[in-house]
């Protein structure tokens, strides 16, 4: 392991040297390149300069004890170069979790795709729940998020919402959230925080929603020929008044040779409905493309939501008891 930090070292400060340099500055593609290498070595590299430093300071100690005579002193000595030991056991893990393999979607952006499932307009409102709680978890994070689409209900839930998520490491933190979702509380309890609009007897209600995450892919891991897209203006449907009902400002693009279909009608003009389409449909082609070539990583699209049954989960949100289970 050590042999590799060294390596590590070696190269990040090369790297260092090349990103400040005018000729290769000159030449963006590969500043970038070497740019996002030192970005990636950077929390490795800073941890094992701290280890290095730890542990030359306990060799110096170990060397000292044997010269000094005060007693206390050297009870002191011994008392660091412990506490040096444990912190150096403890950042070795955490350079062992470093040095592990990192999915290369990690540092890219988000699509999230968010459906009611099984439980009729109680799951449409835990659908809007999960999507409230996604949206204040990438305030949290300082992430910004921008809705493609949504097809709401009339009590306030959302059958399906496809929003983005740009930031930081997006998809390395939110990408386990894939999967059935499930939520079980009692409508009259303090503990379900609210009344849902569907129930006023007081029965456990169990609803699920699905969650998709995709990674963002960008124009360059995916190029979609024009012979390959169908285009479909249509009339946006649901509140927004006279202009959204008699435009056809809504866009459904259709990828012929997969059979993917993205609807957006968010916005009130065709070209920036276009403009996010193309950008759900990219991220989902990526997905697809992906799964086909790496059957571990994802059988295909499907197999991150399963059916919303609500045997299917990866996790469920009990109200009524205050806990989550995995």
């Amino acid at each position: 392991m050590f042999k590799k930090l060294d390596k590590m070292l070696e190269r990040f400060e090369k790297l260092n040297e090349l990103v400040s340099d005018s000729a290769v500055i000159a030449k963006m593609d590969e500043w970038k390149a070497y740019s996002k290498e030192l970005a990636d070595m950077q929390d490795t590299v800073e941890k094992y300069k701290e280890y290095k430093k730890i542990s030359t300071e306990t060799e110096d100690l170990k060397q000292m004890i044997p010269l000094e005579k005060d007693k206390e002193m050297k009870e002191l000595m011994e008392e660091e170069i412990l506490s040096n030991k444990d912190k150096l056991e403890k950042i070795s893990e955490e350079l062992r979790i470093l040095l592990l393999p990192k999915d290369p979607n990690d540092e890219k952006n988000v699509i999230m795709e968010i459906r009611a499932g099984a439980g009729g307009e109680e799951a449409a409102l835990f659908a809007y729940e999960l999507y409230r709680m996604y949206v204040k978890f990438a305030e949290k994070n300082r992430w910004r998020t921008e809705e493609i689409d949504n097809n709401s209900t009339e009590l306030g839930g959302v059958k399906e919402v496809v929003f983005s998520i740009t930031g930081k490491s997006a998809y390395s933190k939110l990408k386990f959230e894939s999967g059935v979702h499930r939520v079980q509380r009692v409508p009259d309890t303090e503990s379900s925080g609210r009344i849902p609009e569907t129930e006023s007897q007081g029965r456990v209600h169990t609803s699920t929603a699905t969650v998709a995450v995709l990674p963002e892919a960008t124009d360059v891991e995916i190029n979609i020929d024009e012979k390959d897209l169908r285009v479909d203006t249509l009339r946006s449907s649901g509140a927004g008044g006279q202009h959204i009902n008699k435009t056809e400002s809504c866009i459904r693009l259709t990828h012929l040779p997969t059979g993917i279909v993205v609807l957006c009608q968010d916005e009130r003009s065709q070209t920036k409905n276009r403009e996010k389409a193309m950008k759900v449909l990219k991220s989902r082609l990526y997905d697809y493309y992906q799964s086909q070539a790496d059957k571990e990583y994802s059988d295909n699209r499907r197999s991150q939501v399963g059916t919303g049954d609500r045997s299917e989960r990866i996790r469920t949100y009990n109200f009524p008891q205050g806990r989550v289970r995995y």
